[in-house]
């Protein structure tokens, strides 16, 4: 097999402003070359001069190279070379197939490449790369301090446990279940944000990345590769990552859009057969179906939905058999979809933004909907920074988004993340749909909860918010509530009637306590 030569040249006078050891390390990490101290008696396809500063001192103008000189002055210049690299290989390597074979290895050889204090993004949810994630923890006692960094996590996340916390810190970015103990009790963290704005953490420095622990499908004949069911940050996580592990499953679809990372962007390959994580489809209840039907009957024919995961969305979905020419922009789909889109409800003609085309960023449910979106023409995936930027989501006529929520106050205050100071999820996509469907033409943002949680014990619309539950979204943002007993509709309403109309929906059994504490407050009787 061809395998380039690389000839690395130091300026000797300078005193330099980057760890040139480090960078040369970390380039190494981006090729299968044979390095070596560059000598003029030789042709090298490739030199790199690492110089110190702008002057470029360094006497190499007698070394020669078949392809390109590169003149190294500062450690961001490690960006151009990884651009170029993956060009000269695709260029020189005209066979994908070696260069897969060529970084095929173990997942123990794989994460052995980790460094300890690295930044370590993993793939979102039902992309979660398992066998990468064992191996990891499985070799834990070669790392110290190693963050690492996701949202919603659908495996064991054994990395969270007390007796790994020499090893790992765990930077949750959404808290899950499985990590929503180690969250409170303060081995791991939290860091709010948009959904939308996570790429940009990723991009701009605010959490750069060291290593991108993927999921992805076999390559296709031309060496690309799908990130199927998780593209939303992943995509952006691996196109910022110093080092990209994918672990490629032959169960994982191939969708559509852009969703793509060739086999030459990848450092290390490790091939997987497990099937993927599913979500079964949840427990449907008459209160789920009550809001679920008053919902549906603000859903217009020709409407573009977003709908979340559970029982309520799934609800919607049954009372839109009767519906015509709906379409999808949501940040994620499930089973549900799939029934209508075979019934023709779902069919995107009327999308003034991709029409014919269901726009997700990932998805979560069970081996049907995953058959169903494999190789399908209809479902195109993009990463999150486009579907769920706000901006992107008001060029959607008619556009529905349906979200839930933890508690919402007198005022309209909506809290979807915490009880009091206990973080139990995130932000995540709720208030990037909320904006972008505000701003579109006949918009619709839907908040749907049951009126009551804990068995009926404790009511969800309430005079205030717990002390130190975090505002998801604002009541400046807030349009439709719905729960069991109707539809309260607050945008444009004073802080009088908005209280009279959440009262009105809350459950029989606390609505005295809340005109109680409506008079007290409106000085007039309700």
């Amino acid at each position: 097999m061809f395998t380039l030569s690389i000839g690395i040249k130091y300026c000797g006078g300078c005193n330099p402003s980057y760890d040139r050891k480090n960078f040369l390390w970390k380039i190494k990490q981006l090729i299968n070359a044979d390095f070596e101290n560059a000598q003029v008696d030789k042709i090298y396809d490739i030199v790199i001069v690492l110089c110190g500063c702008d002057i470029c001192c360094a006497d190499h103008n007698k070394i020669k190279y078949r392809f390109k000189k590169i003149l190294v002055t500062c450690a961001e210049d490690y960006y151009e070379i990884r651009k170029y690299f993956n060009y000269i290989e695709r260029m020189v390597f005209v066979n994908w197939k070696d260069v897969y074979k060529n970084r095929l290895v173990s997942a123990k050889e794989a994460v052995s490449k980790i460094k300890s204090n690295s930044r370590v993004v993993v793939s979102h949810a039902v992309g979660e790369p398992l066998d990468l994630i064992d191996a990891l923890v499985e070799n834990k006692n070669q790392y110290e301090n190693l963050e690492i960094v996701h949202m919603v996590a659908m495996g064991k996340s054994e990395y969270v446990k007390p007796e790994m916390e020499k090893y790992f810190h765990h930077n949750a970015l959404f808290v899950g279940a499985s990590t929503r103990e180690a969250v409170e009790s303060g081995r791991a963290e939290y860091t709010p944000g948009f959904f939308y704005e996570v790429p940009r953490l990723f991009k701009e420095g605010y959490l750069s990345v060291d290593v991108a622990l993927i999921q992805v499908s076999e390559p296709d004949e031309y060496g690309y590769c799908s990130f199927g069911v998780s593209n939303d940050y992943s995509k952006p996580g691996a196109e910022n990552a110093k080092i990209v592990i994918a672990e490629v499953n032959k169960n994982m679809p191939r969708t559509l859009g852009d969703s793509f990372i060739h086999v030459s962007d990848i450092n290390y390959i490790v091939e997987s057969s497990h099937p993927l994580i599913e979500l079964k489809p949840p427990k449907i209840g008459d209160i789920e179906k009550a809001i679920g039907k008053y919902c549906a009957s603000l859903i217009e024919d020709g409407s573009t939905l977003q709908l979340g995961i559970g029982a309520i969305p799934d609800a919607v979905l049954l009372f839109l058999k009767n519906k015509k020419d709906l379409g999808i922009h949501s940040e994620m789909i499930s089973d549900g979809v799939v029934e209508l889109v075979e019934a023709g409800v779902i069919n995107n003609k009327k999308k003034t933004l991709h029409p014919g085309k269901i726009v997700v960023t990932f998805l979560m449910g069970t081996k049907k909907l995953y058959d169903f979106v494999n190789n399908n023409p209809m479902v195109e995936s993009y990463s999150v920074d486009y579907v769920n930027n706000p901006l992107v989501i008001m060029k959607n006529y008619k556009m529905v988004s349906i979200n839930s929520c933890v508690q919402i106050d007198l005022m309209g205050q909506v809290c979807s993340e915490s009880i009091g100071l206990k973080q139990i999820s995130g932000v995540g996509g709720q208030v990037d749909f909320i904006r972008g469907t505000s701003m579109a033409e006949d918009g619709k943002a839907i908040i749907a909860i049951p009126s009551t949680a804990a068995h009926g014990k404790v009511s969800r619309i309430v005079p205030f918010l717990d002390e130190g539950a975090a505002v998801t979204t604002s009541r400046n943002e807030v349009d439709y509530i719905i729960t069991e007993y109707g539809i309260a509709h607050l945008k444009g309403k004073t802080l009088r009637d908005r209280a009279k109309d959440l009262i009105n929906i809350a459950h029989p059994d606390f609505r005295e306590s809340l005109i109680i504490e409506f008079e007290k407050r409106f000085n007039c009787k309700f």
